[in-house]
């Protein structure tokens, strides 16, 4: 008899700006600049070389209204809780770019350690690729340009026109008295300014602040099933993290993002029905011994299955019977005679041990030793493997002595545990 034995947030931030002209100063929540992430790994059948972590995290702003502008390059978007407010008014023309409209973001990627819960530790990198805001001013744009709109009140136009090296991405919107606009910003990009034409009074007013990002994640198929979590804290305010120039003093200096990374492995291994009832025998069959007198050199007996994997695993042996502690047996009740065993696998194409090899006619022992470790290449899902059980020629000639009617069975649990240290 054989068995086989299988071990195995809540959002803090709600919002979304609209996408229709904003005229209106929008109140949001007060509330800790605290905001959570959630990727999670699960995988997927219909696309099994498609290992990587999915955002469950929902975009807001931005990248929420216009998700055609973000998705080609892998941003994801979020309102940021901390609104900005001129400290002096923005002079026209300034010479310096910290007096005026300005933004600089750690478009860099820095890394974040995320933790699982038995203390293992991965690397996920986050870098932020643009920047948008909903800008208010104290009087209508007319009345500060003579009559003007707003691609008057800023040299080079409105803030829909990026100033270099900074990105338009072709949408905003505009009232008489508000501003929507986003800039895209690669990696490594230093300063984006816009220089006033008009002189701005007190008080000139970012309602709140919104930041797309893009993620690196870890390789989900060397993790351990489970939560891995991980904190990146931020900076603002002038020559911070998030620097939006002299002028523009934050509501709050610090923003905290949480992460959290959701892995959900598959570890499944499927035998046809009766597979689990193992019957020994010769090299076809008995018949060559009983007609021809043949002796069988051994006996064995594969059995195939099919095997399900996102995720490490270590194999090992539990027996009913054992001779030498290591492998199993089996054994005949009458004589009480006793014969070892050996149990090997051959698992499917995509499953490799801890060199990256192949893993054919492995050896499976009791204390595990030769399969602490098998790991994907990529997902394998309902491939065929082989688990062989044979029993050497040196035990079989004692097994079959002439006059001598025996019968020998056992039970060997093959277990297949994701627990990896």
């Amino acid at each position: 008899m054989m068995n086989l034995l299988n071990k195995r947030s809540a959002r803090t931030l709600k919002g979304a700006a609209s996408a229709s002209l904003l005229c209106a100063v929008f109140a949001l929540p007060i509330q800790a600049a605290v905001m959570d992430i959630e990727a999670v790994f699960e995988p997927d059948s219909s696309n099994p070389n498609n290992n990587v972590f999915v955002n469950m995290t929902p975009s807001e702003g931005f990248c929420r209204q216009i998700p055609q502008a973000c998705a080609p390059y892998k941003l994801f978007s979020l309102i940021a809780p901390i609104s900005f407010t001129a400290n002096a008014p923005i002079l026209a023309n300034h010479a310096d770019p910290r007096q005026g409209g300005m933004a600089r973001v750690p478009s860099d990627w820095r890394e974040v350690v995320v933790t699982h819960e038995s203390g293992d530790t991965e690397v996920l990198s986050i870098r932020i690729g643009g920047i948008g805001h909903e800008a208010a001013i104290p009087r209508p744009v007319t009345e500060l340009t003579g009559g003007g709109w707003w691609d008057d009140l800023w040299v080079g136009g409105g803030w829909a026109y990026a100033p270099i090296p900074c990105s338009s991405v072709g949408w905003h919107s505009a009232g008489p008295s508000g501003y929507n606009s986003f800039w895209r910003v690669a990696r490594g990009v230093g300063v984006c300014s816009k220089t006033a034409k008009f002189d701005i009074p007190l008080s000139f007013r970012y309602l709140y602040f919104v930041f797309a990002y893009e993620l690196r994640t870890p390789n989900p198929l060397t993790m351990k099933t489970g939560k891995y979590t991980g904190t990146m804290p931020y900076t603002v305010g002038p020559r911070q993290d998030f620097d939006m120039g002299d002028v523009m003093i934050p509501s709050d200096n610090q923003l905290t993002l949480n992460f959290s990374l959701d892995v959900r492995h598959t570890l499944k291994v499927e035998i046809p029905p009766g597979g689990n009832r193992v019957e020994l025998v010769p090299q076809g069959g008995w018949q060559a011994w009983l007609t021809q007198g043949r002796k069988p050199t051994r006996l064995f007996r594969d059995q195939t299955l099919n095997v399900s994997s996102s995720s490490r695993f270590k194999m090992s042996l539990d027996c009913q019977y054992s001779t030498d502690g290591n492998r199993c047996s089996v054994r005949d009740p009458a004589s009480g005679h006793v014969v070892p065993l050996d149990v090997s696998v051959t698992l499917p194409n995509g499953l490799v041990d801890a060199t990256d090899q192949p893993v054919s006619r492995r050896l499976l022992r009791r204390d595990g030793s030769g399969t602490e470790l098998f790991q994907p290449r990529f997902y394998v899902d309902r491939k065929p493997g082989t688990l062989h059980f044979e029993i050497a020629q040196d035990e079989v000639e004692e097994m079959i002595k002439p006059g001598v009617a025996r019968t020998y069975s056992g039970t060997v649990t093959v277990v297949w545990d994701s627990e990896v240290g």
